[in-house]
């Protein structure tokens, strides 16, 4: 697919994405949103953008992760993973993410 700007709540990430992770992103109104992509590889993040201080960056957003959990969400379905990406500069949230995964 390519580098792709994927918008969050606090500022943008231009990365490189597959299309699945395109078609994943897209809710229908023109824009791609990173929640829906699940976690992004730090090696395939080229830019970001924070909204708090109002700030571009060349390079990945930093990436905390809140919990690894391994909770059950639904018969087949496991959160395995939350984080957030954040600001290289401020620390501010720029978007959360949610990595899930089959139950065995």
């Amino acid at each position: 697919m390519g580098k792709k700007q994927l918008h969050g709540s606090g500022g943008w990430i231009i990365a490189d994405i597959t299309d699945e992770q395109a078609n994943n992103a897209d809710l229908g109104v023109g824009k791609l949103f990173i929640a829906k992509v699940e976690k992004l590889e730090t090696t395939k993040m080229v830019k970001h953008y924070c909204k708090i201080c109002d700030s571009e960056f060349d390079g990945p957003t930093k990436i905390k992760i809140e919990e690894t959990p391994n909770e059950t969400v639904s018969d087949e379905l496991v959160l395995v993973e939350r984080g957030q990406y954040t600001c290289y500069k401020c620390d501010s949230i720029i978007s959360e993410y949610r990595v899930f995964g089959k139950k065995e």
